[in-house]
């Protein structure tokens, strides 16, 4: 797999059809993805990857990913043992987005909170204001152990 992709084709048939993986990375050079259990489809985070983290993705199977706040390269699950191996990648009809079917290894957890999604609050209108609830399971490590002190 090359390491850099071909710009993509303005044509619609030929962006919309099979062919050449082309991604429409945005301004900053990213494409969102959004990543999913394999075994049941519950929805486990949105990540955003740049070439390098998309192409490392596709030669080895292992969810990268572009750290935002840390402008760095990311191999999910490196330090909690969690990896992401992907089962299916897949693109949307302009390829600027990659939705990523993975299984994950050691705790089945995703999230730094220790929690296997990343979407474990549900948000609320309470008495005029947005209000976000814990509504999904407790995490299954404690990520101070993982990832040590961080408060």
């Amino acid at each position: 797999m090359p390491s850099t992709f071909e710009n993509p084709s303005s044509d619609k048939s030929v962006l919309e059809g099979s062919g050449d993986f082309t991604p429409r990375f945005d301004a900053n050079g990213l494409v969102t993805a959004v990543v999913t259990d394999a075994r049941d489809g519950e929805l486990l985070m949105v990540g955003h990857m740049n070439a390098e983290a998309l192409s490392l993705t596709i030669e080895t199977g292992v969810a990268h990913y572009w750290s935002r706040s840390r402008k760095a390269l990311w191999k999910k699950g490196e330090t909690s043992g969690n990896l992401q191996s992907v089962v299916e990648m897949r693109t949307d009809c302009d390829q600027d987005a990659v939705w990523i079917k993975v299984s994950v290894a050691g705790h089945d957890a995703t999230c730094h909170t220790g929690r296997r999604s990343c979407f474990y609050r549900t948000v609320e209108a309470v008495d005029g204001k947005a209000k976000v609830t814990i509504s999904a399971d407790a995490p299954v490590f404690d990520p101070d152990e993982i990832y040590g002190k961080t408060k």
